[in-house]
């Protein structure tokens, strides 16, 4: 007879149970289910990741780019603010914002949508989200084919916007510009942001 390995449960006394992953990560449909769990919380690579209280340049960016690709954006596309994406089974991220297809809109009770249905991921920099928002979500969205995605970041109290594309070739974003305080794109649509105006909100 062999003697099988014994893995100690991982807890804590003043944690929930459902905060600990079971065997094999969680999957992108348990946050739809689990009891208690605080919004906003992200699938990456299988493991909870929750969000830290929001800085005023966090949320006054996102509020300006909200108000700025609603008017900008075609009626076939669609714009969602804080809403997760299913990239694969263990990855299910929460973007700052999202560009949609319009068709891809359910109901009131959507919480998240799929990835192919996506067409710009838009991340806002927090001191604790850096390496997520530099390295491993770019990574996730790049993989999983949206086509553009947003890097914005501050710096000495001005937002610096950082643009990619997909490059299909290589399944990952190559960088198009590195724009400062104002941004003129003419995709995924036209359009032209004065992120200066983050003050006025």
């Amino acid at each position: 007879m062999t003697a099988e390995a014994v893995i100690p449960e991982m807890t804590h006394p003043s944690l929930p149970d459902w905060v600990f992953p079971p065997p094999g990560g969680f999957v992108a449909e348990d946050l739809d289910h689990i009891p208690d769990l605080p919004a906003h919380t992200e699938l990456i690579d299988g493991s909870l990741v929750f969000v830290s209280p929001q800085l005023s340049f966090h949320a006054h960016v996102v509020d300006l780019l909200v108000i700025a690709l609603r008017q900008a954006a075609p009626k076939e596309l669609r714009v969602r603010r804080e809403m997760g994406v299913i990239l694969d089974r263990s990855q299910r991220p929460e973007p700052d914002l999202m560009v949609i297809k319009a068709e891809a809109v359910g109901t009131l009770k959507d919480s998240c949508y799929q990835a192919g249905d996506v067409v710009l991921v838009v991340e806002v920099v927090s001191p604790e989200s850096t390496v997520r928002d530099r390295h491993r979500k770019p990574q996730l969205y790049a993989e999983a084919g949206i086509p553009y995605f947003w890097r914005i970041e501050e710096h000495s109290e001005k937002a610096v916007i950082y643009v990619y594309e997909l490059d299909p070739a290589t399944s990952s974003y190559a960088l198009t510009g590195i724009h400062h305080e104002c941004l003129k794109l003419s995709v995924p649509f036209d359009l032209v942001i004065d992120f200066a105006e983050i003050d006025q909100l």
